[in-house]
């Protein structure tokens, strides 16, 4: 009895520590990649575009930095790319290629935590949500009048939509790939290491959760796109590949659900994680370029 009881003990243990490892591991960047100012001059000689370092600091004191692109034809209107998990600004350059061509200003921002951004914990919206809403206010003092819109892909698509609450003056966004809630996706990528179910994850979830809340006062139960989708009038255009096992595109299809008359599904058949532009990129740039221009 008594050596069953310390190997309750130790396995209690040994589940605690677990979780904390994996909350830490999902919540942090451990090899920060360094964005290269190089490509972003690159890509503004090539569209005929100025381009400058955007910094702003946070209402908790987090120092944020990204790029600003001007095209020198601008079409009075502006879009703010937003990035993945362990990716930077750097990673949306070829959708601001896109963007300055067609006469957008382009906002490139890192997340906190991310790229030269201060700050070391990822909230996947709990905080970058706000975030955004700073950066919009920043970008419509520095170029006053423009019509605002929005792109995300993977975590970024997910903060994009559960901005749209704070943020009303967005006129449209586009979100490529996002997930539906944190929790959702934390149960899909536990489930595919351990090949468990729901049920048997809960308990290392939602310790990893509890955890969270008491060390960085972050309730991830908070990070949910589904919760912001739900009441936005927001028109949302989403974007998700069928053969996508990173975030699958029942994640999109579950927000589109919600909320039908807000939002357009686009599932690009055989396009995996973060590549629906790469299967067909006159398509995509259309059909991008479209949802922008038909929500003036």
């Amino acid at each position: 009895m008594r050596f069953a009881w310390k190997l309750a003990i130790a396995a209690l243990i040994g589940f605690m520590l677990g979780s904390i490892a994996i909350t830490e591991n999902g919540m942090h960047i451990s090899r920060r990649p360094t964005p290269d100012a190089e490509l972003a001059g690159q890509i503004a000689r090539e569209t005929l575009s100025d381009w400058e370092p955007a910094r702003i600091t946070t209402r908790d004191g987090i120092p944020l930095e990204g790029w600003l692109f001007t095209p020198r034809k601008p079409n009075g209107s502006a879009v703010v790319v937003l990035h993945g998990v362990a990716d930077t600004r750097e990673g949306m350059l070829g959708h601001a290629q896109v963007l300055l061509a067609a006469g957008f200003v382009v906002l490139a921002p890192d997340f906190r935590g991310h790229g030269t951004s201060g700050g070391s914990v990822i909230g996947y919206g709990v905080k970058e949500a706000a975030d955004v809403h700073e950066w919009c206010d920043w970008l419509l003092r520095q170029r006053p009048g423009l019509r605002l819109y929005g792109l995300g892909r993977s975590m970024g698509a997910g903060i994009l939509l559960q901005a749209l609450p704070l943020e009303p003056r967005f006129r449209a966004v586009v979100a490529e790939c996002p997930f539906f809630t944190f929790a959702d996706i934390a149960y899909y990528r536990l489930g595919q290491l351990s090949h468990l179910g729901r049920v048997p994850l809960w308990p290392v979830v939602h310790f990893g959760f509890a955890y969270s809340r008491l060390r960085y006062g972050i309730d991830l139960n908070d990070a949910s796109p589904a919760e912001a989708v739900r009441h936005t009038t927001t028109p949302i255009l989403l974007i998700h590949g069928t053969r996508d096992t990173n975030i699958p595109a029942s994640h999109s299809e579950r927000l589109h659900a919600l909320n039908p008359a807000a939002t357009t599904l686009w599932l690009v058949p055989g396009a995996e994680h973060l590549n629906a532009m790469q299967v067909n990129p006159p398509l995509y740039v259309r059909t991008v370029l479209a949802w922008f221009k038909s929500h003036p």
